[in-house]
């Protein structure tokens, strides 16, 4: 088939490699400029760079709505177009203006986690199991028929980085396996269960905040799926920034205020955590390694000279 393609970073990039690796034609790419924004530096491998080394055409949008960029789709007379990490919306003059319409390829277990960051978000709230959903695309964001679906397992340690070198690598086999069936002539796809679906907004500055309210389970999570590259967790100490690289839940029950620096358990400081720490019965988060203000990384057994104290959301 022909096929255009619309896409960006890395999941972009995987996906044209599939597709220039297929026996599909791909006569068309379309992706956004490079962004200074902190999630879109990470995994920024450039869609406009692969193409171009194979000598297919490349437009560049932010948003792809304009009279030119339609009528240079009309030429390019695509069989369907692939999307995949593409970030804002695209018409409906645009998506069904293929033969077979859109595919979108998307980085979570839809209907679950549509939207931004999904596998940060799912991380954070403890699911078993991630993966990659090749849908095609209708009116709502992230909502058309399923045509294809993997998953896997996430691991008790797993990070964001873990479960991203996970599932990038499924991309390429749920890309070219969706088209297939779809070249097939078939048209029976699964159509999503709306009342399963959520839908996540991009992940900012206030997002990787500690709220010490929070249980210490999902605090160790939170600090996961801020693995580096992303921006780590971040709490505050004697009113500086103290970013938390690793953590672990405590062995101990631990009670008091959430936030008390309070207790040296094997490698770690605990921090009493939970909105109910009163009570005595939760489980402190370890902190095992820590990064100050001035860049300075150290274990965190080094960098708490002495208990007490509290650790604050702000300064």
């Amino acid at each position: 088939m022909r096929v255009v393609m619309f896409g960006y970073q890395t999941w972009g990039h995987r996906t044209l490699r599939a597709l220039l690796d297929s026996e599909h034609d791909v006569v068309m790419v379309v992706t956004h400029p490079r962004s200074e924004h902190a999630y879109e530096k990470i995994w920024s491998d450039s869609v406009a760079d692969l193409a171009a080394e194979h000598d297919v055409p490349v437009v560049i949008r932010n948003r792809p709505d304009d009279e030119e960029l339609f009528a240079l789709l009309k030429e390019a007379d695509p069989d369907i177009i692939v999307a995949n990490n593409w970030r804002t919306w695209i018409p409906p003059r645009i998506y069904t203006l293929p033969r077979h319409g859109t595919l979108n390829v998307h980085d979570s277990l839809l209907p679950k986690y549509a939207g931004f960051s999904p596998l940060i978000w799912a991380l954070i709230n403890d699911e078993t199991e991630v993966g990659v959903t090749a849908h095609m695309m209708d009116e709502v964001l992230d909502a058309g028929d399923i045509v294809q679906q993997r998953a896997v397992a996430v691991g008790p340690t797993d990070t964001a980085t873990d479960l991203f070198h996970k599932t990038v690598d499924l991309i390429a086999p749920v890309t070219i396996g969706a088209l297939d069936l779809i070249a097939s002539g078939r048209t029976d796809f699964t159509p999503q269960d709306r009342s399963r679906a959520s839908f996540f907004h991009k992940r900012a500055e206030e997002d990787i905040r500690i709220d010490w309210n929070w249980p210490a389970d999902v605090l160790e999570r939170l600090v996961r799926a801020q693995s580096a590259p992303y921006p780590a967790a971040f709490t505050h100490h004697r009113g500086k920034r103290l970013e938390v690289l690793s953590a672990v839940v405590s062995t101990g029950r631990y009670g008091g205020t959430p936030g008390r620096v309070f207790y040296r358990e094997g490698d770690g400081v605990v921090i009493v955590a939970g909105a109910d720490a009163r009570t005595g019965r939760n489980h402190g988060l370890a902190l095992t390694r820590v990064r100050t203000e001035d860049g300075r990384e150290l274990p965190a057994a080094e960098y708490f000279t002495s208990m007490g104290g509290y650790l604050t959301g702000r300064p």
